[in-house]
């Protein structure tokens, strides 16, 4: 492996914000470090660890949910959108770690969860305790059809109708996730200026940007007509994958709930907002969610996440979709929802060398980018058995749905430590075993690590602008080889990547300024690849 020196701490230069091309470091904090021995990961154990995170070369800090919330989905159900939850610690803890992460030069994103509510929230009991309260159209209310079904076929995401009766208001109402995680009624203009002053309040203590959960589901048709059913084929796991789903979600109002809040974020300086979009139509819903300087930042979808192979069309294709006229996306190849990506896309043999690939494959494309945390390590997939799942959808859909606990499973700090570091109590997931030989103190003392090499790709990408914000151009996307162009103001770089198992041919076309796996003139090894500086 050859390498440039670079200044991982370096300032991004240039007139571009400081979220175009960014390194987003995801931290799932019930699973990242734990300081009180209750199994369960908090806000002073991420400020602890933040010297790993910032010695990697990122930009921010992504944090999943820590608000208050009855963890029937495990922060996504939020009881109060203001406070911290106790068992993550308090406003003062996460003031502390705002502070922190700002110090160590590093923004901070928090989730907003827009869509949907907890059950517990005082909003959603205030509205189901009669139809005519000052909240009574705050959420998504519907009388039953004459022989008392819910009002049309909309199913729930994790399995179910989308419907759940309550006896104190005689009707039905609206949950695409679990019944404990009822929608409110984006819609209503009061709702909305209640979740914006959510926004104003975290902004008002320092976050630097939002990553919206779920945004394409803030708004139902309110005709409440049918879904159609989806066409024949494709993998039917769940009553939600035979419908199409073009009533009880991505309305087209969406986009000016999303004009408002870009309004707020707006007011403040140099914030950040990502859109997280899934379902048949993404691309289309993520690009109307950023289509202008009135609507998000960014948006990242779903076009890596599930799928079960990393191939050069793969990513041709998702990098066709964003040409430099559509607007800003975010990548990423793992979050807390979808398997470990070296689990996926490489065969046990060839995982140490592809964990590389991929690094450097992702920190090489066009656009911001998310690292899921334990990336850095090339953490595999754990496999939890079925009496050890937390995750509602895994439950409810074994074992014909992966479970999200397998990526969820504690940050392993320290090899020889109890619990890999994580906790001094019993971790709410079991640890990986393979885990052990991938900790942070075990690739610390390694300079041949995969952890090394990831903070040598994001050096890489901070120090080269043709990476960080210039153009792509594909070369080529064949059965092995995927070749693109990275350019930025007279500087030119070559990445071509050997995305299978096998070797491929492989002729020099510059000069090699960063490379991973087994390349000589003539040849590349399997999931081998390389940067060079061309003329």
């Amino acid at each position: 492996m050859l390498v440039e020196k670079v200044d991982a701490s370096a300032e991004t230069t240039g007139t571009h914000p400081w979220w175009r091309g960014a390194a987003i470091y995801q931290i799932y904090p019930r699973s990242f470090s734990d300081t009180n021995g209750d199994g369960i990961g908090d806000l002073p154990g991420i400020t602890a660890r933040l010297d790993h995170v910032a010695g990697l070369g990122v930009d921010a800090i992504w944090l999943s949910p820590f608000f208050t919330s009855p963890m029937r989905d495990f922060g996504y159900d939020v009881a109060d959108y203001c406070a911290v939850d106790p068992v993550f610690g308090t406003l003062s803890d996460f003031d502390a770690l705002v502070e922190r992460a700002h110090s160590l030069g590093l923004k901070v994103i928090i989730d907003q969860v827009y869509s949907h509510s907890s059950d517990q929230h005082r909003w959603f009991q205030d509205s189901r305790s009669s139809r005519d309260n000052p909240k009574a159209d705050w959420y998504v209310w519907a009388d039953a059809r004459p022989d008392g079904s819910p009002p049309n076929n909309w199913q729930s995401v994790f399995g179910g109708p989308a419907w759940t009766w309550d006896g104190r208001r005689g009707q039905y109402y609206l949950h695409n996730f679990l019944p404990e995680q009822p929608d409110l009624n984006v819609h209503n203009p009061a709702v909305q200026d209640a979740l914006l002053d959510v926004a104003r309040f975290w902004l008002d203590r320092g976050v630097d940007g939002f990553r919206i959960d779920a945004i394409n589901f803030a708004m139902h048709d309110p005709d409440l007509r049918d879904n159609p059913p989806a066409p024949p084929g494709g993998k039917r796991n769940r009553p939600f994958d035979f419908q199409l789903h073009i009533h009880n979600q991505s309305h087209t109002d969406i986009v000016k709930f999303v004009e408002r809040l870009r309004s707020v974020t707006d007011s403040y300086d140099a914030r950040f907002t990502l859109a997280e979009v899934g379902g048949d139509h993404a691309l289309g819903e993520m690009q109307a969610f950023t289509a202008d300087d009135r609507r998000l930042n960014s948006a990242y979808g779903f076009d890596f996440l599930y799928a079960a192979e990393l191939t050069p069309q793969l990513v041709a294709s998702a990098m066709a979709d964003w040409p430099e006229s559509g607007g800003w996306p975010t990548w990423a190849f793992e979050n807390h929802d979808a398997p470990r990506a070296v689990s996926r896309w490489a065969e046990e043999a060839h995982r140490s060398t592809f964990a590389r690939t991929k690094m450097l494959l992702l920190t090489s494309l066009r656009g911001s980018i998310i690292i899921y945390q334990g990336e850095e390590l090339g953490l595999p997939q754990v496999d939890v058995p079925f009496d050890k799942l937390q995750d509602p959808e895994a439950i409810v859909n074994w074992p014909h749905t992966l479970s999200r606990d397998g990526a969820r499973t504690p940050m392993p700090w320290s090899s020889d430590a109890p619990n890999l570091g994580f906790s001094s109590g019993t971790p709410w997931l079991p640890t990986g075993d393979a885990h052990r030989a991938l900790s942070v103190d075990a690739q610390d003392r390694d300079p041949s690590s995969t952890l090394a090499f990831a903070r040598q790709c994001l050096a890489l990408r901070k120090d080269r602008p043709a990476l960080r914000e210039g153009r792509l151009d594909l070369v080529e996307a064949g059965p092995q080889r995927l070749v693109f162009d990275r350019s930025s103001s007279g500087e030119r770089l070559r990445c071509t990547f050997n995305l299978s198992g096998s070797p491929a041919s492989f002729r020099p076309s510059g000069k090699r300024l960063f490379a991973t796996g087994d390349c000589a003139d003539g040849q590349m090894g399997p999931y081998a690849a390389m940067i060079e500086e061309l003329e």
